[in-house]
């Protein structure tokens, strides 16, 4: 296949540079997949739940309350299924509240399943550190097996444990989510049992929204999973997802990686952030002509609405209540704690400065934090210092969760401001808002035929984002205004040749007004993209920043 040197230059940029390489990248069927037995634990954990399941065993799937542990109970469930065909009664789920038991194992719940008569538990995306709790379960009798891909504390679980991230692991890709180490356990099942390669295939969906959902890396085997998994997904094969792609408002046929990660997920992940978690796996485990599906659906774009408007208040609050610090925390006790963390992150992304919000919790006198940062910045290497005024502390370089007393508070505030000014002194850039992009080009450089070329590097997302480009030396032409307040614009770029690109800049019009001027040469930055309006296809760049090169 012959490609457009800019396409070529951008696959090198991203580390494709074989020949090899590139056919597979590209590839509409990709072949990339690695052997599920190199996973740690893989070849005796397939073999328990086949031992257990021969000798009529009860069990219990443990997820977790987010879209890949949605996503990956419902995969075991029905993979599962299939295995313990007419013992429907043995095999059941349990996903922790996010409110009163917060995520992972814990003690009172393996006792209330221990008390069903449940004699295995199977935990999707969660359980890795969760060493005393795979404890007490071994020491009520019960067997337990932990498939989780989080990171590996020195609390890990002393138990059968199938993580891609397990000290010693020699599978060659760390960047599965929960819902595929999940799938890599049913692929060794079916190579250990009768089970038919169609029950693989029909829960590749799953995969691809649970690998979405938890901003997994989009690239080596998660690729070959995500593409396959969006085919299954348009397929409609899901009555579920068929009938919340419905209410959501997609079409069935045209859902792309993005479609998943901004509608699909949010929808899934509003059950439990506002409710009960085990709404979305009744969905995504309903069978055609189930009652309540469509009304399962609906809930969740209810929760979805609610938790859209409750985000929008809590984020005016904390506005109101923020200061003109460089890192925000913001005491805010009403809260809602399932979508402070994404308020958090709105006010990141708002003001390009590390944002914590802290919450009340049921226990009095204490507060529960939730923080996002902004690249370059980790939270978690911030915090990690402060380590004592913490009950409890988790989270990575951009995002944290942790639980203080309200007497700590103050402390850890006045902490936090005095490294945060420091790191400022030192790097006063660090707060620079960054536009970066993958590749240089001229206006007559962009055209239609490129833009459908780097479509066949879909599925964008993690690691693999929509291609940047910075647009050069561009005359100005057609400005146009857009929006209640005049917040968007639309204007063309001529370039050397005569060519014509439409630009489009959402939101921060305002800011470029004086540049933005007929006659004048600038820069853009952006994405290229077709959009297809009334019959007729046109290419525009979606502009990220505008430079005034009349200035330099």
């Amino acid at each position: 296949m012959e490609l457009n040197e800019l396409t070529l230059k951008l696959l090198n940029k991203r580390g494709i540079t074989s020949e090899e390489e590139i056919e597979e990248f590209l590839s509409p069927i990709p072949k990339k997949t690695y052997d599920p037995f190199l996973l740690p634990d893989m070849e005796e954990g397939a073999d328990l739940i086949l031992r257990e399941i021969a000798s009529g065993t009860r069990i219990m799937i443990y997820g977790d309350y987010d879209a890949d542990g949605m996503t990956s109970t419902a995969l075991m469930l029905t993979v599962l299924g299939h295995l313990m065909k007419g013992r429907e009664k043995d095999l059941d789920y349990y996903i922790p509240s996010r409110f009163d038991e917060g995520y992972g194992l814990n003690m009172d719940a393996i006792k209330a399943i221990h008390e069903r008569g449940f004699g295995l538990i199977i935990t999707v995306d969660c359980g890795a550190v969760s060493e005393e709790e795979a404890r007490y379960a071994e020491e009520l009798g019960m067997k337990i097996l932990v498939t989780d891909h989080h990171n590996i504390t020195d609390r890990m679980a002393k138990c059968l444990l199938i993580d891609p991230k397990k000290p010693g692991s020699k599978y060659p890709f760390e960047g599965l989510c929960g819902c595929g180490v999940a799938f890599k356990l049913s692929q060794a099942l079916r190579m250990k049992s009768d089970l038919p390669k169609s029950v693989l295939a029909e829960v590749l969906d799953l995969v691809a929204v649970g690998t979405i959902g938890d901003m997994m890396p989009l690239t080596d085997e998660n690729r070959t999973l995500v593409k396959y998994g969006l085919r299954a997904l348009n397929s409609g094969k899901r009555p579920g997802l068929r009938e919340l792609i419905r209410v959501s408002g997609l079409e069935l046929g045209e859902i792309k990686s993005e479609d998943a990660g901004f509608i699909l997920v949010p929808h899934l992940n509003a059950a439990g952030r506002l409710g009960d978690a085990s709404l979305g796996v009744r969905l995504l485990t309903a069978k055609e002509g189930d009652p309540g599906i469509r009304e399962m659906a609906q809930q969740l774009d209810v929760l979805n609405n609610k938790r859209k408007t409750l985000q929008q208040d809590t984020y005016t609050r904390c506005v109101e209540l923020m200061d003109d610090e460089d890192f925000k925390l913001i005491e805010c006790p009403e809260a809602h704690e399932g979508i402070a963390g994404i308020v958090a992150g709105k006010i990141k992304e708002t003001y390009n400065r590390p944002c914590i919000i802290c919450m009340k919790t049921q226990e009095e006198g204490y507060l529960k934090g939730t923080g996002r940062s902004i690249d370059g910045l980790s939270i978690y290497d911030m915090l990690k210092k402060y380590d004592s005024l913490f009950l409890k502390f988790g989270g990575h370089a951009k995002a944290c969760g942790f639980t203080i007393s309200e007497e700590n508070l103050p402390l850890l505030k006045e902490g936090i401001l005095r490294d945060i000014h420091e790191i400022k002194e030192n790097d006063p850039e660090v707060f620079e808002r960054k536009y970066p992009w993958d590749l240089e080009a001229g206006v007559d450089d962009c055209s239609m035929e490129l833009a459908d070329e780097l479509s066949l590097l879909e599925p964008f997302g993690q690691d693999n984002k929509r291609p940047a480009f910075l647009v050069k030396g561009g005359i100005l032409t057609d400005v146009r205004y857009m929006g209640d307040e005049e917040q968007h614009v639309k204007f063309n770029l001529r370039g050397r040749g005569g060519e014509s690109l439409t630009c489009v800049l959402f939101r921060r019009a305002g800011e470029f007004r004086n540049i933005l001027r007929p006659g004048r040469r600038i820069s853009a930055t952006g994405t290229l993209e077709t959009q297809v309006w009334q019959g007729r296809k046109r290419l525009q760049l979606i502009a990220e920043n505008i430079i005034d090169e009349n200035y330099y």
